[in-house]
């Protein structure tokens, strides 16, 4: 077994999040100010995974005071607190993009019973 195997085991989480492109999220963040810690939730609407592995990301949209805010959270990251899944939804698409360009109820995606 070579270093770069034995790093990259060493930095995957056990209890990985099983979130999936539709789902409404709720992702606790770590956040450093100055000496001291806290936790802020980030909550939305899970639009793309990419890549796999260590590298593994998803991205959460929410709109905030009429303004449209993405995250990338890396699902190994130690920054990331915990990950809940509030609802599941229902999508046909990998890639939700396309709600980008909508507002209001347009913007919401079905829940999966």
């Amino acid at each position: 077994m070579d270093a770069m195997q034995k790093i990259t085991e060493g930095m995957i989480k056990e209890n990985k999040p099983s979130v999936e492109v539709g789902d409404t999220v709720r992702v606790a963040v770590r956040i450093k100010e100055g000496e001291k810690e806290r936790i802020q939730a980030f909550e939305g609407t899970v639009i793309a995974k990419k890549h796999g592995g260590i590298a593994e990301t998803f991205t959460v949209r929410r709109t905030s005071y009429g303004v449209g805010v993405e995250r990338v959270f890396p699902v190994n990251s130690p920054f990331v607190d915990s990950v809940t899944v509030i609802r599941h939804g229902k999508v046909a698409r990998a890639k939700l993009f396309y709600l980008r360009g909508r507002t209001g109820k347009a913007a919401k995606v079905k829940e999966r019973i």
